[in-house]
């Protein structure tokens, strides 16, 4: 069984990234959807919340596991027995910053291979920085995210309406 990773903050999660999550789902018997968690930064959106919206965004793939973990990725690594890394990139600079990363990882843990996904380009210009500029602006986000994450946004926009 060929069971691979794909990590980021997903703060929030995005169409381009639910469509990585799909492709990298045909490719592998299991992919494993992990929100790092990184105690150092508070995020928008909580990893609670993040996970939620991760679930609901890849319900429809029945080989995907979300969860989330903090410390190196290696250790989560061996720790689920998983030998491929899935990266998303959009542009030259995501490869050249994931092409780095890979290079660190391959010196701790030669046995793991980093495979990257060009981003469709209908999604290269989405980030989740990107959405996190348009919700502080009240901008539409339809097209660019999930629908559950559209939703949530509504609904705390109302909130702070109150």
């Amino acid at each position: 069984m060929t069971r691979a990773v794909c990590t980021g903050s997903f703060d929030p999660v995005t169409a381009g990234h639910v469509d990585i999550f799909e492709r990298a789902s045909r490719m592998f018997d299991e992919l494993l959807v992990c929100v790092f968690n990184n105690i150092e930064k508070k995020g928008f959106f909580t990893v609670e919340e993040r996970l939620r919206f991760l679930r609901e965004a890849t319900a429809h793939l029945k080989n995907v596991r979300v969860a989330s973990f903090s410390g190196l990725i290696t250790t989560y690594m061996e720790e689920q027995d998983a030998h491929v890394i899935v990266r998303g990139v959009r542009s030259v600079k995501d490869l050249e910053y994931e092409q780095n990363e890979a290079y660190m990882i391959r010196h701790f843990r030669p046995e793991i291979d980093t495979v990257f996904l060009l981003t469709r380009p209908e999604y290269s210009f989405v980030s989740s920085s990107g959405i996190r500029e348009l919700i502080h602006f009240g901008s539409s986000l339809t097209g660019l995210v999930p629908e559950c994450v559209e939703q949530a946004v509504k609904r705390r926009r109302a909130k702070e309406r109150e």
